[in-house]
């Protein structure tokens, strides 16, 4: 799989990147909250719809579970909201 950087400005995107790579990775909701902690299906279904109310905790937890990382760094000097 190919590396590639996705730039989040705000929460519903944080959701939609989740769910997306969950499922390019072929993981159910249940799969995926299992190697996240043990949360339960419902929740991490909360968290993809609902992703402003993950703790950095539980994010860093899923973010692991899928192989991912959270790196921190000073915007692109541009006008633009989002990466999309």
């Amino acid at each position: 799989m190919t590396a590639v950087e996705q730039v989040i400005r705000a929460p519903a995107q944080l959701g939609v990147v989740l769910k997306s790579v969950r499922r390019q990775q072929d993981l159910s909701q249940q799969e995926l909250a299992l190697k996240a902690g043990g949360i339960s299906q419902a929740r991490l279904s909360q968290l993809e719809l609902h992703p402003g109310r993950l703790t950095l905790d539980r994010l860093l937890l899923i973010l692991a579970a899928l192989d991912l990382e959270l790196v921190v760094r000073h915007r692109a000097n541009n006008n633009d909201q989002a990466e999309w």
